[in-house]
């Protein structure tokens, strides 16, 4: 009798057309709905209220605002810290259905990637600017000299990328622009006797963690503050200790297994693609390193500065994807200047590492693609009301549990933490009234149960993160499916503490 064929894990295409396929039978199954929406004019200096196809003038005044139960100051629209449209409590309505059939099913995918065209330009420009900087032979100086810095101590690139990347995630949301640093730093983890998850754990986990636990990130906290009608520094110190105690674990649990793999590559959740991620990112023989001569340093310092110059720009100015990719196409230009690189050469590299991440960029699309459905199906603002009408009448410690593994399974459904924001909480800000609890605590549980499904969310940016390396889904789960479930323990702890003490 024959062998049977080992069934192998789909790909992160497949796998989202999968997912797509699901949401688009669940436009047939869940009701259509929707809440009215509210939106700020600041031109005619006047509220939009839209509900359904009708659009009404209404006077922007904190008086509409109490008339429709929104308990947000009215300096918040006018100070453009709330720009999108907000939900109106008590507004929901059946709508009549919108299923999507196979047209929208194929159609959903190519609105994803022309929506998502600022990041997938994003990704392409800088798989240009990392084939340039690997044509000089920087990253391979660069690596050999830092493994002899860490000879010994090589934890310590984990605790340092995890604990920086996590910073920006709690201080500016880093989630997005992670994904240009997986080319750089996984080589380096290799070098350093680890495996690829090793490298893709700090980065993405380090981001997953901070926005778990944001702080002053402007793109969850202050908004969902904003919509909840508080000021953001309440809770700020409940934050705090999460962050604080989250990296803990994060960085405790990733170690444990890189020190695992390093004393039995046998161990590696991913040993059977040894050889294959070694062609990605090769490393050079510790006998045959390149010299770092000082253009190499240079070539390497204005790579480095593309990002310090991205982070502070993003974190300071109020830059998007816009002025975040000129960076890079400018570092990449400056680069091939500095190497002396001949026209032909320059243009040759570039293309070939914008080939390189393309497959990237479509799972980025395909990704938004899943949303689509829902927001042209109108099933979202439906799930949203009957998960308040589950949770209203709960008690105060049983209710904040149930609301973070509301958020969870949101999160599926609507990737976007600022989207998520507006969209849920003047909903489910006034059931924390009701339950006995501070507005604030509900801000918790919305970004602990956002951040904490980040980690394995299939229409977040793991898909994307882990085909750079050529890791599948199924390894990643396997890898961090309990890490999850201990975040998920602690977060319910902070959560339950936060509502009786």
């Amino acid at each position: 009798m024959a062998k049977l064929k080992k069934v192998k894990f789909p790909t992160a295409h497949t796998v989202l057309f999968i997912i797509a396929a699901f949401v688009a039978l669940l436009t047939w199954l869940v009701p259509a709905g929707q809440y009215d929406r509210l939106s700020y004019d600041s031109d005619s200096d006047s509220f939009i209220r839209i509900s359904q196809d009708l659009q009404t003038s209404l006077p922007a005044t904190q008086e509409t605002l109490d008339d429709l139960s929104i308990k947000i100051a009215i300096e918040k629209f006018k100070a453009g810290a709330i720009s999108k449209p907000i939900s109106i409590p008590n507004t929901y309505k059946k709508l009549e259905g919108n299923p999507q059939g196979f047209v929208g099913f194929i159609q959903a995918p190519l609105k994803g990637i022309m929506q998502s065209a600022d990041i997938i330009l994003l990704v392409l420009i800088i798989g240009g600017l990392i084939s340039i900087v690997n044509a000089t032979r920087a990253f391979e100086a660069g690596i050999g000299w830092l493994s002899k810095k860490l000879k010994g101590k090589e934890f310590v690139l984990i605790i340092f990328v995890t604990t920086l990347v996590a910073l920006g995630g709690t201080t500016f949301g880093l989630e997005e622009e992670t994904i240009a640093f997986y080319p750089i730093l996984i080589p380096i983890f290799l070098a350093a006797k680890y495996d690829a998850l090793v490298g893709i754990a700090s980065i993405y986990i380090g981001s997953s963690i901070g926005t778990l636990a944001s702080t002053v990130n402007p793109f969850s906290t202050i908004i969902a503050s904003d919509a909840a009608g508080i000021d953001w520094t309440v809770g700020l110190n409940g934050r705090l200790l999460m962050l604080l105690l989250g990296l803990v674990l994060c960085i405790a649990f990733i170690i444990r297994y890189a020190q695992r793999v390093k004393k039995d590559p046998s161990k590696s959740y991913i040993h059977d693609q040894y050889e294959e991620i070694q062609q990605l990112f090769p490393i050079s023989d510790s006998n045959n390193l390149v010299k770092l001569t000082g253009e190499l340093k240079l070539v390497l310092l204005i790579f480095a500065s593309t990002f310090l110059i991205m982070v502070y720009g993003v974190s300071q100015l109020g830059w998007w994807f816009l002025e975040m990719t000129s960076v890079f196409l400018a570092g990449a230009l400056l680069i091939g200047i500095i190497a002396r690189m001949n026209e032909k050469l320059f243009v040759k590299e570039f293309m070939t590492g914008a080939k390189d991440l393309l497959s990237v960029a479509f799972i980025i699309g395909i990704a938004r693609g899943v949303t689509v459905l829902m927001t042209d199906g109108q099933v979202s603002d439906t799930l949203l009301f009957y998960a308040t009408e589950i949770t209203a009448t709960m008690p105060k410690g049983l209710f904040i549990n149930v609301v973070f593994l509301m958020y969870t399974g949101l999160t599926f459904f609507i990737s976007s933490s600022s989207g998520m924001a507006v969209l849920t909480m003047p909903i489910m800000a006034p059931l924390a009234d009701s339950a006995g609890i501070g507005r604030e605590i509900m801000v918790n549980a919305y970004q602990f149960g956002v951040g904490l499904f980040k980690i394995i969310n299939p229409t977040g940016i793991i898909l994307a993160s882990l085909a750079i390396v050529n890791v599948g889904y199924d390894k990643w789960l396997k890898f961090a499916l309990p890490l999850v479930l201990l975040l998920g323990i602690l977060c319910m702890v902070m959560l339950t503490i936060g509502v009786y003490f």
